[in-house]
């Protein structure tokens, strides 16, 4: 394997990222034997993936507790080993108020829980962001799929959430309340491939307004921050605002007799 023929064409959080499943690679090879990454995101995924379809020493598997979860920890084996007798690396965990009719402060979208107290309290333990994955909220409990080696020291030292008494449970995978993810598909025309444009349509609200929000950083594609509003977009690409869900640019077809672009977006509600 020749790691600088790999990282050359790479850079900064990318060349990183790279070097850390260079170093997973030999150490499965070398013990023969399964090696978890941390949890990553989509983007970061894909990148793993182009790395390895080049290593055929190996082979990767990816989990994240749920069909469709967003961060997932890739488990990279020896291409002999068996696939079956990999375990996923992650606990399930279940945050509750420990005492019934604890006083709480729903969200507002009727939670007792937000996304940022929870995952804010976990890393206040200590622990990196990259051993936590998905956070699923409903009304009462929240639901957190962490790394295997940390689920333990989070049952025992997590007792608040913000202001809430919490207490911490282990669950099976299959007690996760997955979320039934709906679509809604937007067929209609820009003026150009333009993140503002194409974003602004996507969200529902107008360009000028759209581009105020990417300056402010709040707009990702394919999970990177992008504050350029005159960023081009292309088919396949995600864009995301944190609680306001993903749009999926599908498909981008002809023009117009005005000259617009005929696109198709779907938006992950």
């Amino acid at each position: 394997m020749d790691k600088e023929r790999i990282l050359a064409p790479l850079e900064g959080e990318d060349r990183l990222l790279a070097a850390r499943l260079l170093d997973q690679v030999e150490l499965a090879v070398k013990k023969a034997a399964p090696v978890a990454t941390d949890f990553l995101d989509p983007r970061e995924r894909g990148l793993c993936s182009e790395i390895l379809h080049y290593l055929p020493e190996v082979k990767a598997l990816s989990f994240g507790g749920y069909r469709g979860a967003e961060r997932q920890r890739m488990v990279v084996i020896p291409g002999f080993y068996l696939a079956e007798a990999v375990e996923p690396p992650l606990a399930y965990l279940v945050i509750r108020p420990a005492a019934k009719g604890g006083k709480g402060v729903p969200d507002g979208t009727g939670s007792l829980f937000t996304h940022r107290d929870v995952l804010g309290s976990i890393l206040g333990l200590g622990l990196k962001r990259e051993k936590i994955g998905d956070l699923l909220l409903s009304a009462e409990e929240a639901q957190a799929v962490v790394a295997e080696e940390v689920g333990d020291f989070i049952l025992t030292n997590l007792t608040k959430v913000g202001a809430l008494k919490v207490m911490v449970e282990a669950i099976d995978p299959e007690q996760l309340n997955t979320p039934v993810e709906r679509v809604k598909e937007i067929r209609s025309t820009v003026a150009s491939l333009r993140l503002d444009a194409v974003a602004g349509l996507g969200y529902g609200v107008s360009r000028s307004r759209m581009a105020r929000e990417i300056k402010m950083a709040k707009v990702k594609v394919n999970w990177r921050p992008v504050t350029d509003p005159d960023y081009k977009v292309a088919v396949g690409d995600v864009l995301s605002i944190r609680g306001r869900g993903r749009v999926v640019v599908a498909e981008v077809g002809g023009e117009t007799k005005k000259g617009r672009l005929i696109v198709r977006l779907k938006r992950l509600l």
